[in-house]
C-alpha cells in the first residue's frame, strides 16, 4: 500500500542522512518556515558550560532544535508557553532591535519536550517550571531577524481566539511566500521551458508543507519555503510518478497546472468515471482489491490525507475456528449492513437513542474511518505519526491494535465502535502487524507487552493472514455481495432516506457539503468546525446515486445462445466440444477485430441501405433500403438474383425467418411484408401500425415491432403450415407504449428482455415476460440510433445522434460507461468488452470499452454506415451504407 511504501522509503532517505527531524514534529495545521545552524549553550557563562551544534528550527507555534549528535534528544519549546524571546545578555523592552556582538537568542518558558533521544521513537518526555535555553547562531546577522519572526508569531500563538491566531499565521505565512520564489537554478536542465509558478502546499499524512509549485516541459517540481526535502516529478511514459498530494490556494493554479500536465501527457492521463471501472470490475477485468482502490480514488481518498485514508471493509467474520472456510457463507460478514447494524441488541439501543433526539440525528455518534482508526492499525509502520496525532503519546496499552479477534469484537459490540478496515488488510506488507521496530507501546493490564498482533487461530503467520484475507476478498461470496457495501460507503444508502433504511446515518459533519464553511463569518468556530471534520472522520464523496449492479460471477453467467450452425452441428455425433470451439472462435475473433479488411464490394440500391439479413449457410445475402426495394444477392456467383417492391415508401429493416423460407420487411408505410422465398412472392402484410414501422425482430415465433407510432408492439405468429394457409397469422399479444417515435429496438438472447431507443434519446429496458419496465433512462441529448444486449444479457450498449456510446447495467438501469465520438456512430456490433461501430462518417470504429478508448478507425464507405452484419463464428461481416453499396469484410489473424 502507498502509506507503507512511503514509510520504508522515508526510512531509507534516513540511512543517508543524521536528520531526525520531521514534519511531524509539528503540532497539526503548523507550518515550518526556516531553519538555522546554531549552537545549544547550556550553563550558559558557568564552569559547566556546554555547546551543542545542530539545527534551530522556526516553525509557526513551536521552536525545535535538532542536536547534531543523536544521543541528544530533539528540543521542542512551545511557543505559546515562551515568557521572553531576546537577544541573550541584552536587557530593556527594545532589547531585541539593539545590535549585539553576540549571535545568541534567549528563550525564557515553562514546558519542554524531549524528542528521539539516542534517535529512538518514544513518547515524548515533558520537563516543566521556569527554564532559560540560549541559542547561538552561525550568522550572528541573522539574530534580529529570527528575534523579530518569533515575537511576531509568539503574538499569534497567545491569542485568545484559535481562528484569530489562524488568520494571523496565515498572513504571515502568505506575506513570506509572496516575498519568494521558485529558484531556477535547480531546472534539472538549461534547455528546460518554464510553463507556470505558483504558490501551493504538499500535502502528506498530517503535514502540510507550504512553498511554490513549478511546471515546466519536463518536470513538475516543488521547493518547499523553509528548504526542507522539495520534490521533482519527472513526467516519463515509463515511470509516472503517483500519490503526490498538492493543496492550492487559488482553484485557477489548480486548474491551470492540470491543463499542462494534461496537455503534456496527452493520451497518458485520462479521465475514468467510476462507473468506467464498475464495467471492467463486472467482467471479470479488474479485482475486488482494485476496483475498491479506484473507487477510493474517485472520492477523493488518498493515502497522504489520513482523514481521507481508503476505507476497505471487514470481510470475515470468523476469527475464532483453527480453518478458515471461504466457502461457507458463515465465514463473512454481512455486506448489506454497515458495522454499526451487525450486532441486532447494539442496533435496538442505537435506534432507541435516534427516535429521541432532536435534529439533525444520526445513529454513530463516531465514524467507520478517521486518522484515529487510522493510525490505530498502523502504529506499528507509523509510529511518529501516532505520537503527532496524540500529542506526543501512545494510546493506553489495552487499547492498542493487540489483536484481529478482539478488535473485530469491539466493533460488534462497543458502544463506540464502527470502523471498518484499511487497504493494508488486503495487500503484501505485514509490516503493520508486527512489532519490527521494537517499540514499547506499553504494557497491558495482564502484564503483557504490547508487541506483534495476535493472530486468529487459522493464520499460521502474518504472511498467511494477508493471503488467506486477500483470498476472502477475492471470493465468490464476496464478489457477488460487494455491491451491496459499496451502496453503503459510496452509493445510493450512504445519504437520505434510503441511508436511514440502511441504518448508514452519521454526523451531518461527516458528509461532504455538510456544512457550509463559507458562511459561518466567526474565524474561531470556523477553526473549530473545520478540526473537528478533520479529525472526526470522513464520508467518502457520493459515487453512485442509483443501486450499484452486481458483479457477473460463474453463478450469473448466462446459458449458451443458438443458432442455426451451432444446432445443427451440434446434433452430429462425436462434437459435443462444438459450443466451446465456436466460443473460443468468438474469442480469437473479437480480440483481432481491429485486423478487419474489405474483401468486396456491391452496388445493389440506388438509395441508403437499411437492413441486412443472411441464410445460414451463408449463401443469399438480403437487404432492405430507402429506394423501397428488398433486394437478393447470391455470394456464390457475386450477382443480384432478385428485386422486390412491395410499396412506394422506404424500407426501414429485414429479416429472416428460421428456416431461411421467408423473409420479413418493414416499411414506413406503417406494415411489415413477408415474402417467401421459394415461391418468390409475397406472402402477406401485417398492417400492425399508425406510423412507420422502424425496426423488426423475430424470435420463437413471435414478432417483435417498432413505430414511430410510439409502440412497440408483441405478435403472436402462427405458421402457414399450421393453419393451412399459404399465409402467417398474428395475434397482438403486448403493446409497449413510449412517449414518442420508438427508432429501434433489441431483444437480449433468450428474448426475455426488450431493449427500445427513442427519437427523444430515451433507452427503455423492458420485461417480456410481464410486458412492463424494468428501468428506463435518458442516455441520449438526440435520437437513439442503435440498441443491443450483451451476449450474456447484463448490459445495454446505445448509440445516439449526439455521438455517445453508452453502456447500462441491465440489473440496475445505471449508466456505467460513456464514451463520445467526433461522429455518431449509427449502427454496431460488440460482445460485451469490444464494439465494431458503423459511423456517419463511414468508417469502422473499433471500441475497447473497458479500457474507455477508441482503439481504431477502419476506413469504410462514403457516407454513413447504416447497418452491420456479422456470422456466429465472428468472422465474417457486412455492412451497408448511404453510398448504396454494402461491403464484405473478412477478418485477417
Amino acid at each position: 500500500m502507498a502509506f507503507i511504501r512511503k514509510k520504508q522509503q522515508e526510512q531509507q532517505l534516513q540511512l543517508y542522512s543524521k536528520e531526525r527531524f520531521s514534519l511531524l514534529l509539528l503540532n497539526l495545521e503548523e507550518y515550518f518556515f526556516e531553519q538555522h545552524t546554531a549552537h545549544h549553550i547550556q550553563h550558559k557563562g558557568s564552569q559547566k558550560e556546554r555547546r551543542v551544534r545542530g539545527s534551530l528550527k522556526i516553525c509557526s507555534k513551536s521552536v525545535i532544535f535538532e542536536p547534531d549528535a543523536i544521543s541528544q534528544p530533539i528540543i521542542k519549546i512551545p511557543l505559546r508557553d515562551c515568557i521572553k524571546i531576546g537577544k541573550h545578555g541584552e536587557n530593556g523592552t527594545n532589547r531585541h532591535f539593539a545590535k549585539a556582538k553576540s549571535g545568541g537568542i534567549s528563550l525564557i518558558f515553562s514546558q519542554v519536550y524531549f524528542i528521539k533521544e539516542h534517535n529512538i521513537v518514544a513518547p515524548y518526555k515533558i520537563e516543566r517550571g521556569r527554564m532559560e535555553y540560549v541559542f547561538e547562531l552561525d550568522v550572528s546577522g541573522k539574530v534580529e531577524d529570527v528575534v523579530e519572526t518569533l515575537l511576531q508569531l509568539h503574538r499569534a500563538s497567545c491569542l485568545d481566539k484559535l481562528g484569530d491566531q489562524t488568520a494571523m499565521i496565515t498572513a504571515i505565512l502568505q506575506s513570506r511566500l509572496a516575498r519568494t520564489s521558485f529558484d531556477k537554478n535547480r531546472f534539472q536542465s538549461v534547455s528546460e521551458k518554464l510553463h507556470m509558478e505558483c504558490k501551493a502546499e504538499m500535502v502528506t499524512p498530517l503535514v502540510t508543507n507550504p512553498g511554490h509549485v513549478c511546471i515546466t516541459d519536463t518536470t513538475l517540481y516543488f521547493q518547499p519555503l523553509n528548504g526542507y526535502p522539495g520534490l521533482e516529478v519527472f513526467c516519463t511514459e515509463d515511470d509516472l510518478c503517483s500519490d503526490i498530494y498538492l493543496k492550492f490556494y487559488d482553484p485557477q493554479d489548480r486548474d491551470e497546472l492540470y491543463f499542462y500536465i494534461a496537455t503534456y501527457l496527452e493520451h497518458h492521463v485520462a479521465e475514468r468515471t467510476a462507473e468506467s471501472y464498475t464495467l471492467q470490475w463486472q467482467r471479470g477485468h479488474l479485482s475486488n482489491y482494485q476496483y475498491l482502490l479506484h473507487l477510493n480514488n474517485l472520492a477523493d481518498r488518498s493515502c497522504n490525507d489520513l482523514s481521507q485514508y481508503p476505507v476497505f471493509p471487514w470481510i470475515i467474520s470468523d476469527y475464532c475456528s483453527s480453518e478458515l472456510d471461504l466457502s461457507n457463507p458463515g465465514t463473512f460478514r454481512d455486506l448489506g449492513k454497515p458495522v454499526g447494524a451487525l450486532n441486532k441488541e447494539r442496533l435496538e439501543r442505537l435506534l432507541e437513542r435516534y427516535q429521541e433526539m432532536l435534529e439533525p440525528k444520526f445513529m454513530y455518534g463516531s465514524h467507520y474511518s478517521s486518522p484515529g482508526y487510522v493510525l490505530f492499525y498502523l502504529v506499528r509502520i507509523a509510529p511518529e505519526y501516532m505520537l503527532c496525532l496524540q500529542n506526543g503519546r501512545f494510546d493506553n496499552a489495552d487499547r492498542m491494535f493487540n489483536s484481529i479477534a478482539e478488535t473485530w469484537k469491539n466493533c460488534l459490540d462497543g458502544a463506540t465502535d464502527f470502523k471498518e478496515l484499511i487497504p493494508e488488510f488486503y495487500g503484501d506488507d505485514v509490516s503493520f502487524l508486527v512489532n519490527s521496530l521494537k517499540l514499547d507501546l506499553g504494557k497491558r493490564q495482564g502484564g503483557q507487552m504490547v508487541d506483534d498482533v495476535e493472530l486468529p487461530p487459522w493464520a499460521r503467520s502474518p504472511e498467511d493472514f494477508l493471503q488467506k484475507s486477500k483470498e476472502a476478498l477475492e471470493s465468490n461470496y464476496v464478489s457477488e455481495h460487494l455491491h451491496e457495501w459499496i451502496d453503503l460507503v459510496f452509493g445510493y444508502k450512504q445519504k437520505g432516506s434510503e441511508a436511514v433504511g440502511a441504518h448508514n446515518v452519521f454526523h451531518p459533519l461527516t458528509y461532504e457539503g455538510g456544512v457550509d464553511l463559507n458562511s459561518i463569518e466567526d474565524p474561531d468556530e470556523k477553526v473549530a468546525m473545520l478540526t473537528q471534520i478533520l479529525e472526526f472522520g470522513q464520508t467518502p464523496k457520493q459515487l453512485f446515486v442509483t443501486p450499484h449492479p452486481q458483479r457477473i460471477t460463474e453463478k450469473f453467467k448466462s446459458l449458451p445462445q443458438t443458432s442455426c450452425d451451432s444446432v445443427s452441428i451440434a446434433d452430429s455425433p462425436g462434437e459435443e466440444s462444438f459450443e466451446d470451439l465456436t466460443e473460443e472462435s468468438k474469442k480469437l475473433a473479437w480480440n483481432n477485430i481491429a485486423k478487419l479488411q474489405l474483401h468486396e464490394q456491391h452496388k445493389l440500391h440506388k438509395e441508403a441501405v437499411t437492413g441486412i439479413a443472411v441464410s445460414c449457410n451463408g449463401s443469399s445475402v438480403f437487404t432492405t433500403s430507402q429506394d423501397n426495394t428488398l433486394k437478393m444477392f447470391s455470394t456464390e456467383s457475386k450477382m443480384l438474383q432478385r428485386s422486390i417492391s412491395f410499396s412506394d415508401m422506404a424500407l426501414s429493416s429485414c429479416l429472416l425467418l428460421p428456416g431461411d423460407d421467408t423473409v420479413l420487411s418493414s416499411s414506413w408505410d406503417n406494415n411489415v411484408y413477408f415474402y417467401s422465398i421459394a415461391f418468390g412472392r409475397s406472402q402477406g402484410t401485417l398492417m400492425g401500425h399508425d406510423d412507420a414501422v422502424s425496426k423488426i425482430c423475430w424470435h420463437d415465433n413471435r414478432l417483435y415491432s417498432a413505430s414511430w407510432d410510439s409502440t412497440v408492439k408483441v405478435w403472436s405468429s402462427v405458421p402457414a403450415e399450421m393453419t393451412g394457409t399459404k399465409r402467417h397469422q398474428f395475434d397482438l399479444l403486448a403493446e409497449l407504449e413510449h412517449d414518442v417515435s420508438v427508432d429501434t429496438i433489441s431483444l437480449n438472447a433468450a428474448s426475455t428482455l426488450l431493449v427500445s431507443g427513442t427519437r427523444e434519446g430515451k433507452v427503455t429496458i423492458w420485461d417480456l415476460t410481464t410486458a412492463t419496465i424494468l428501468h428506463q433512462s435518458q442516455c441520449h441529448s438526440g435520437t437513439v440510433c442503435d440498441t443491443a444486449f450483451s451476449p450474456d444479457s447484463r448490459h445495454v450498449l446505445s448509440t445516439g445522434e449526439d455521438s455517445c456510446v453508452n453502456v447500462i447495467d441491465v440489473q440496475t438501469g445505471m449508466l456505467i460507461s460513456s464514451m463520445t465520438s467526433d461522429k455518431p456512430q449509427r449502427c454496431f456490433i460488440w460482445d460485451g468488452n469490444t464494439v465494431l461501430s458503423g459511423s456517419q462518417s463511414g468508417e469502422l470504429l473499433v471500441w475497447d470499452l473497458l479500457g474507455g478508448k477508441l482503439c481504431e478507425r477502419i476506413q469504410g464507405h462514403k457516407g454513413a454506415v447504416t447497418c452491420i452484419w456479422m456470422n456466429e463464428q465472428c468472422s465474417s461481416i457486412i455492412t451497408g451504407g448511404e453510398d448504396r453499396k454494402i461491403m464484405f469484410w473478412k477478418l485477417q489473424y
